[in-house]
C-alpha cells in the first residue's frame, strides 16, 4: 500500500485520546513508508493525523475545498495541497490518489466521506478496501447498527464483511494490504 485516505474528524473530541491516537496513526504510517490522503485541514484529528506524519518524515497530500482555504483552514505544512472547488471535487481526488481509506474517529464528515466511499466499492466504481479503526470501541455502537440494517435486509451480510473493522492501526493495515492483493 502506497497511500491511504484517512477519514477523521475536523475537530479533536472530548477525550485527549483521540489526538493521541491520530498523531500515532501519522506517525506508524510514515514510519511504513505510507502516505497519507486527508481532508487538508490543519485542526483536529485531521491536523494531528499530519503533524505525526510530517513529523515523522511522510508524506502527506491534503485535498481542500477553495472555501476552506479562504477560510484559513488549509494545513500550511504538508508535502502538498490540492485546492479544488466542491466536496464531490475533493472526494473524488482523494479516492483517485489512494489505495485504501480508513476512518479514524470523526462525526458526520467522517461517516459521510467512509460511507461514501464504501458504497462506491459495493457498486463496483472501485476496489480498494474501506476500514475503520475501532480504537477503543470508538465505531462499535456505528457497526452494531449495521449489523440490524443486515438483520432488517437493507444491507447484504456480504457488504458489511467486506469493510475491514480492527482495533489496532497495525491490524487495520495487515487486513486492507490483503484486500488490496485479492482486489
Amino acid at each position: 500500500m502506497k497511500r491511504i485516505a484517512i477519514f477523521t474528524g475536523s475537530l479533536s473530541g472530548a477525550d485527549p485520546g483521540f489526538s493521541d491516537l491520530a498523531v500515532g496513526v501519522g506517525r506508524e504510517l510514515a514510519g511504513r513508508g505510507i502516505g497519507v490522503v486527508y481532508g487538508g485541514g490543519r485542526a483536529g484529528l485531521m491536523g494531528a493525523v499530519a503533524d505525526g506524519a510530517r513529523e515523522a518524515g511522510g508524506e502527506v497530500i491534503g485535498v481542500i475545498p477553495r472555501s476552506m482555504v479562504d477560510r484559513e483552514w488549509a494545513h500550511g505544512d504538508i508535502t502538498e495541497l490540492h485546492v479544488c472547488e466542491t466536496m464531490h471535487e475533493r472526494k473524488s481526488i482523494m479516492a483517485e490518489k489512494s489505495d485504501a481509506f480508513l476512518a479514524l474517529p470523526g462525526g458526520l464528515g467522517t461517516l459521510e466521506e467512509i460511507f461514501e466511499v464504501w458504497t462506491w466499492r459495493q457498486l463496483g466504481f472501485h476496489r480498494k478496501p474501506v476500514g475503520f479503526l475501532n480504537a477503543n470501541s470508538f465505531w462499535s455502537p456505528l457497526i452494531n447498527a449495521l449489523d440490524t440494517i443486515v438483520a432488517s435486509g437493507f444491507l447484504s451480510a456480504v457488504a458489511l464483511e467486506d469493510i475491514v473493522v480492527e482495533q489496532e492501526l497495525p491490524a487495520a493495515l495487515e487486513a486492507l494490504s490483503r484486500r488490496i492483493i485479492d482486489a
